[in-house]
Parts: structure tokens; sequence; C-alpha cells
């Protein structure tokens, strides 16, 4: 199955079990179905809960938001994560302070799906991933779809937490298979992290092999491919066995858990798209260096794209994005540092 059809599965079994869900957006009704077909056949299903808007990101966000104060659950579609932008001063200023801004906790369960990043030809303004600018918002939590988490759960634990969330959706993992890692290696899940590694024949992901870590790969679930694709040509090429964790909850994200394997790495490197400056890889990082102090022996590594804006052109979006190349290089680099 594909991650496209996982979530749009998910989308269908949400609104079927709770009768309290609402989904919004633009262009979301059948036969369209939204840019990307993810709300493809909820409208003939649900006509009276899926509920297509007027070209505004603020007044969708906005209205979604009270929505869920007023005691129902909202979905959000924002047709690029680009334009989400737009809905920042309701994001910022209404939705998140909301919760905590009364006196006392008030449930306000929405979700904001976002499809994100670039590999499209899409363009500069059609092909960012902004997670950055949500970063340390509070009352505000950031999930990022990966091809190891079932969507139905993410959206579950979402909605279950009475907060505004923002789900990041790499939009080449629309048409990429789920739960899929060639050999030699396995996945599992460690809590929140999907573990990525070695198949060494142990039933927890958390028991690597000393031999088996030259160094930790952290990257969001629209970076696994490319981890993956790095891990493979560091493995073949220069025998360097490494493991992967890709997280769904993106922020707050806690890596107690993690702390045992990360201590032991020679080298933590932390992989994201979206130019750097303020970055979730550079707030993982900062954790880790205040949790693992004395334990780390390099500094941790961090990739992200170019200081530019996306090219259309294929082969200039390319020099401008991170690649698996990019990856494979920081890698070397910081265990040769």
């Amino acid at each position: 199955m594909r991650a496209g059809e996982n979530l749009n599965r998910a989308l269908h079994g949400l609104l079927e079990d709770d009768p309290s869900v609402y989904v919004l957006g633009e262009d979301l009704l059948d036969p369209y179905g939204g840019a990307f077909k993810i709300t493809k056949g909820l409208s003939t299903r649900f006509p009276d809960r899926v509920l297509t808007t007027p070209l505004s990101e603020g007044a969708v966000v906005g209205a979604a938001s009270g929505l869920a104060l007023a005691g129902g659950k909202a979905v959000v579609e924002i047709m690029f994560a680009d334009f989400a932008a737009l809905a920042f001063d309701q994001i910022l200023n209404f939705a998140s302070k909301s919760v905590t801004m009364y006196g006392t906790r008030v449930p306000l369960p929405l979700v904001i799906r976002c499809p994100s990043g670039g590999h499209r030809g899409y363009g500069p303004t059609h092909s960012q991933s902004p997670q950055k600018h949500f970063i340390g918002i509070p009352g505000l939590s950031l999930f990022e779809m990966s091809p190891f988490h079932d969507n139905r759960a993410v959206l579950d634990r979402m909605l279950a937490l009475g907060e505004p969330c923002l789900l990041f959706e790499d939009k080449v993992l629309y048409t990429r298979r789920m739960y899929e890692v060639d050999e030699p290696f396995r996945w599992d899940l460690a809590g929140d992290v999907a573990v990525v590694r070695l198949d060494s024949g142990g039933s927890d992901p958390l028991d690597i092999p000393l031999g088996d870590l030259d160094y930790v790969l952290i990257v969001p679930g629209g970076v696994a491919h490319r981890a993956l694709a790095a891990m493979r040509s560091l493995l073949l090429d220069h025998d360097l066995a490494g493991v992967l964790m890709v997280p769904s909850r993106l922020y707050p994200f806690d890596p107690s858990a993690l702390l045992p394997v990360l201590g032991r790495a020679p080298l933590v490197c932390v992989a994201e798209d979206g130019s750097a400056g303020g970055t979730w890889g550079g707030h993982v990082a900062a954790g880790l260096h205040t949790r693992l102090w004395g334990r780390l022996s390099r500094p941790v590594k961090l990739v992200n794209s170019a200081d530019s804006v996306i090219p259309t052109a294929a082969h200039l979006e390319r020099d401008v994005l991170v690649q698996d190349a990019t990856i494979r290089r920081a890698v070397l680099e910081g265990l040769d540092g």
C-alpha cells in the first residue's frame, strides 16, 4: 500500500468512526478529491462533514479552530505547505493560545495537513519544507508522515492531544510504498520512533551490536528514503554500518529512550529538508548535546537544504535540496573530522 492510499483510508476510517470529525479545505470535493487525491471519496460518503472552502487559508484554519473549540474535531488540508504562511496568524495567535489562555485547559482537537517538500519540479512557492517556522510555539505539536507510521494511528494520536497539530506530508511519499525496507536492513518501532538497522536477528530495536554502529541518522519521514539510500551506499562502498531513526512527532521530541544508542554512536547526524537556521534538526542537536555531554565523541552533524529558493528545473532543484549523496558525504566528513 502506498502512503497516499494509507492516508486516504485513515481519513475514511476516522470520519466513519467519529461523527464529530469534519474535514475542511480547498477543492476537496469529488471528483477532484484534493490536489493530491488524499480526500478522494470522502465527500461522497460524508457530504455533510467534508466542506470545501474559499481560497483563504486564514479563513479555513480560523473556522476549523472555532469548530474544534466549540466541541467538534477538525482536519484541515492546506493545498501546499507553503500556504500555511497565510494561516500563520490563526495558528500562532488563536489556535495554539486558545488551549490555555482561558484560565483552564480547553481542548482544541485540530489537525492541519501540509503537503510539503520538493523533488517534484513545482518551483519556489510550492516546494518548501517550512517546519522550522512552527517549532517552539506553546500549545502546538508538529508531526511528519513517514513510510513506517500508520496514518490512522498518527491522526488518532494527534486528535487525542486536544491541541492544534501540524502534519507535514512530503509529497514524494504519497506514491511510495509503506513499511518496505530492502535487505540487509529491517525496521521496528521503538515507541514513537521507527528504527532501521542491519538485520542481526534481535527483537529489541534498540539492542544494537557495537559492531553495527558507526553512526546514527535522525531524519523526519520525508527524508527517510534518501537516508536509506545513503545507508546502503555507506555499507556497500565504505563498510560503515549505521542506524536510522525516524520519529513521527517532531515537536516536542523527547529522545530519552534513544539515548543509550545515541550515546554509543561515533557520530550522530540529523538531516532534514529546509534551509538552516532555527530548524528542527538544530533543536534536536541542542537537546542531544545537553543530554549526552561528555559521551559524544563528535559534534552532532546537521544536514540542510541550501540557502536558496527552490528552482523548478530538476537539475537545479537537485543542487538545492538534500539528496542521499548529501547525507552520505556528511557522514563521511563527520567521521573523518
